[in-house]
């Protein structure tokens, strides 16, 4: 029997937001083991005088748990 965990995390970048899922997902896999997919559940972005300066995601992140 396999059981599996989400956990939730939020990333962000100052390139896009791609680059903010894929700092999400590399910095989950130095923490969690068994890692076996992520989604985004929110995307925002932060702007400072018209122009963007941040892309910040929430990400679920799929784990399974160990024996």
């Amino acid at each position: 029997m396999t059981v599996a965990r989400i956990t939730e995390i939020s990333s962000t970048s100052k390139k896009s937001f791609d680059d903010a899922v894929e700092n999400g997902v590399k910095r989950a896999t130095k923490t969690l083991k068994n890692v076996t997919g992520a989604w985004v559940a929110d995307q925002e972005v932060a702007v400072s005088k018209g122009k963007i300066t941040e892309y910040k995601v929430r990400l679920k992140v799929t784990f399974i748990l160990e024996d």
